[in-house]
């Protein structure tokens, strides 16, 4: 790096930072989040005894610091900003107990010490951040026109790229023959708490100091041109401060900022930089935060990649790689691993060998991490994997306490989760709710109510164990971001009730499309929301009365069908979604068979999914509307049996239509192997008899043990293949790959076996074979009573059958009907 200085060397005229402060205020430069940079806060603070500490933070948060020592108040937490009129406008100023700032905020709380922040307010930081969006957006504009136009840019005298932000540790660690700049700062910094020394405490500030004063020579704002508002409105509350106590001061702050404060200028030179700074209206509060949510590369201060492993250092007043092999094994142990003591101890001595091999003053994470391989996973990096997630990153989640200024709505939702015992946690988890208990079924509503609000707490997800109307699985995971989601969503109200509600009603007046209206009724049942549901089925059956379109009526009716579904679990009154929904089935009905002609194959395929979705909503609407239910299933039914008969139908509907009424046992096997025939005949294009297979068998929904168990149709197929000429078979390739790709492994693994050993001689004898069509091998041609009978018993117990002889008959009659 030519032309920089060595660092250590002070700049000209100018005190040493930490020196004796006789002249001036106790200049503390940390690393954000840096467990070193903390504990010497501490020994500092306690060694200068200061009259006031001055901490790099939004000034409207001085109101908020005396909640540092409530009992409740457990880091890490954050500071968040948010504007008032844009709660979606935040920043977040992240703080864990291995922060310096923390640390000196506890400090002066326990010894009485005046503490304030002095960074550049929130209100101007949320305002500044909108306007360089707003530049950016228009940066981009201008890489379009200059894609369109090329050189209207340099015709326009545009300004070269931005320069790239320094680091300054990577910078120092590069300068002292590193290549990785976390470990430099372990070596120098982290390691120097255990290395049993007890130096000057304001020495390790005076040598930073001077490093940054040298690269702040070479490299001025680094590439951050902010820094100099910010940094302009510092030294005026410094100067401020030292007025008031005498220049009895300790600042704490990033090391980066420490000769800008150092800096002689004028307050005129200073508030010049602040004149006509955008400004908003800013509201702060305490948040929780989270260890994962630090090592992310995003946020003030944040982008720590170890949050678990930096506390387990600021907590450890001695023998750091000890304890932590102690902590990983009993990890590991709970993971049902074996690790011994005997696999701590040599962890530990290997982990202090690589460290003197590498020239290190003690074992860092990188050591401790190669060790932890090495010895307790047996050189494999899955149970690894596990170690960096609970520890190194670690699941720690924050708390604040109730005291904390919150929107109305937030205190709502807290109230909310605790009655319920939903706490929320930062690691991801499944839970199982069964809506037939109080308490499930109102856990579930708020989770609904949440995800109207736009707040993503949980996930509807597929459970492990029942599919029934009665169970429902979520997977949680809580973010702090969510808090200003929460912010955002308090427009809408001040409970979760009434917000979701409002929410709701505003979502259905906006809405554009049918089915956008539909799934947010069924989203408003599932809720629990009856004030908004009349609203929205209102608008409901305006939209259904008013569209024409049977693709919008198909895609509509599947939520409505759910919903009437829901609602009967519920309890809910859904008289009137009923004839709605019967009203929009009797529509596709009649205006399904003329939309199915002339379609391409991306509108074909689109049409398939929507003819799936109606037959199933129709099953759950006969269920749902007892009324019409015997005269909507044989409405759908006749659909069906035109769609699979007429030529004018587009292969891949006719071969579904077929498909549908067979599994439900109205279109006999004889008149499907006869429609197949009659779809896969020599006279019909190849790319057609393709499509109709495709919706015949195709997904994975049991078409392929359906060509297992039915030989005819096999061999139908076969025969066709075996015959498409060899010029067109490379076009039908793709759609019958795609047909048969869906097959679980083992099925496409049967149906090859059945292909290459042909037809068995003599099969295809038997009762209902079709004639000149063998048997495979396996097969019988008529089903074999006594082997059906001997799984009767099991299913009985399955679906919790009265056994006995006595309704041995009845049973075999219900369970048939199941089939």
């Amino acid at each position: 790096m030519t032309g920089t200085p060595r660092p250590g060397i002070p700049h000209p005229g100018i005190p040493r930072p930490g020196s004796s402060r006789p002249g001036g205020p106790l200049l503390l430069g940390v690393r954000h989040h840096g467990p070193g940079s903390a504990r010497a806060v501490g020994a500092a603070l306690e060694a200068a005894r200061p009259g006031a500490v001055l901490i790099e933070g939004p000034p409207e948060g001085d109101a908020l610091l005396p909640l540092a020592a409530d009992e409740q108040m457990r880091p890490p937490v954050a500071l968040l900003a948010h504007a008032v009129d844009d709660p979606g406008r935040a920043a977040f100023w992240p703080l864990a107990g291995f922060s310096p700032e923390w640390v000196a905020i506890r400090w002066a709380l326990a010894h009485d010490v005046p503490v304030r922040f002095i960074d550049l307010p929130a209100a101007h930081s949320l305002a500044m951040a909108e306007k360089e969006e707003e530049r950016e957006r228009e940066k981009e504009k201008e890489k379009e026109k200059e894609k369109e136009h090329p050189g209207s840019a340099e015709r326009a005298g545009e300004a070269g790229p931005a320069p790239v932000p320094v680091d300054p540790i990577g910078v120092l660690a590069e300068t002292a023959g590193y290549d990785d700049p976390e470990r430099w700062w372990e070596d120098v910094v982290e390691h120097r708490a255990h290395d049993g020394g007890r130096g000057d405490p304001l020495a390790a500030f005076a040598a930073l100091g001077e490093a940054m004063t040298a690269l702040r020579e070479v490299y001025g704002d680094g590439g951050h041109p902010r820094d100099a508002v910010r940094e302009a409105y510092m030294r005026i509350q410094l100067r401020t401060a030292r007025k008031e106590f005498d220049d009895d001061v300790a600042v704490v702050c990033g090391a980066w900022h420490v000769p800008a404060l150092e800096a002689r200028t004028t307050l005129a030179a200073d508030r010049a930089l602040l004149k006509g700074l955008p400004k908003v209206k800013a509201e702060l509060t305490w948040v929780p935060w989270t260890h994962q949510r630090l090592a992310r590369h995003s946020g003030y201060g944040a982008g720590i990649d170890s949050p678990g492993w930096y506390a387990h250092l600021f907590a450890s007043p001695d023998r750091p790689v000890e304890r932590w092999m102690t902590k990983v094994a009993g990890l590991l142990r709970d993971e049902d691993r074996f690790v011994s003591s005997a696999h701590v101890i040599e962890a530990v001595r290997l982990a202090g060998t690589l460290a003197a091999m590498r020239g290190r003053p003690l074992a860092g994470l990188g050591e401790a991490t190669d060790a932890v391989r090495a010895v307790m996973c047996e050189g494999s990096d899955m149970p690894l994997a596990l170690v960096r997630d609970r520890l190194i990153v670690g699941g720690a989640l924050g708390e604040v306490p109730d005291t904390a200024p919150a929107v109305p709505l937030q205190r709502d939702l807290t109230r909310l989760q605790r009655t319920l015992r939903l706490r929320p946690e930062a690691s991801e988890r499944d839970i199982e709710l069964d809506l037939r208990k109080d308490t499930d079924a109102a856990r579930s509503r708020l989770l609904h109510r949440l995800r109207i609000l736009g707040v993503g707490w949980g996930e509807p997800t597929e459970g492990r164990g029942s599919t029934g109307t009665f169970r429902e699985s979520w997977r949680l995971r809580w973010e702090p971001e969510l808090y200003v989601r929460v912010a955002e969503a308090g427009i809408w109200g001040t409970t979760v009730l009434s917000a979701a509600t409002a929410r709701a009603e505003s979502d259905a007046l906006s809405a554009t499309a049918l089915a956008d209206v539909t799934a947010l009724a069924e989203r408003c049942l599932l809720a629990g929301l009856p004030d908004a549901l009349p609203v929205v089925m209102r608008l409901l059956a305006d939209r259904a009365a008013l569209d024409t379109d049977v693709g919008h009526l198909a895609d509509a009716l599947p939520s409505l069908a759910r919903a009437l579904r829901y609602g009967d679990v519920r309890s809910t009154d859904t008289a009137a979604l009923g004839e709605v929904a019967a009203g929009l089935a009797e529509r596709i009905c009649v205006g399904l068979p003329p939309a199915c002609t002339g379609l391409d194959d991306e509108g074909a395929a689109a049409l398939r999914r929507q003819v799936d979705g109606v037959h199933t909503a129709i099953g759950l609407l006969a269920g749902a509307v007892p009324a019409n239910a015997d005269g909507l299933r044989e409405r759908w039914r006749a659909v069906l049996h035109k769609l699979a008969a007429r030529d004018t139908v587009v292969g891949v509907i006719r071969g579904r239509a077929a498909r549908l009424l067979l599994d439900d046992g109205h279109l006999e096997q004889d008149d499907a192997a006869r429609l197949m025939g009659l779809a896969l005949s020599p006279g019909t294009p190849p790319a057609d008899a393709a499509a109709w297979i495709e919706g015949f068998v195709g997904g994975a929904a049991g078409g392929g043990m359906l060509l297992v168990h039915d030989e005819r149709l096999l061999a139908l197929v076969d025969a066709w293949l075996s015959g498409v000429a060899p010029d067109t078979f490379t076009d039908v390739l793709p759609l019958l790959r795609r047909t048969f790709s869906a097959y679980e492994p083992g099925v496409r693994r049967t149906l090859g076996e059945l292909v290459r050993r042909g037809p068995a001689a003599g099969g295809g004898t038997g009762a209902g074979a079709v004639p000149g069509v063998t048997t495979a091998p396996g097969f019988g041609p008529v089903l074999d009573g006594p082997r059906a009978d001997a799984v009767l018993p099991v299913l009985r117990l399955l679906l919790g059958l009265d056994g006995g002889a006595a309704a041995t008959e009845n049973d075999e009659q219900a369970l048939g009907a199941t089939g």
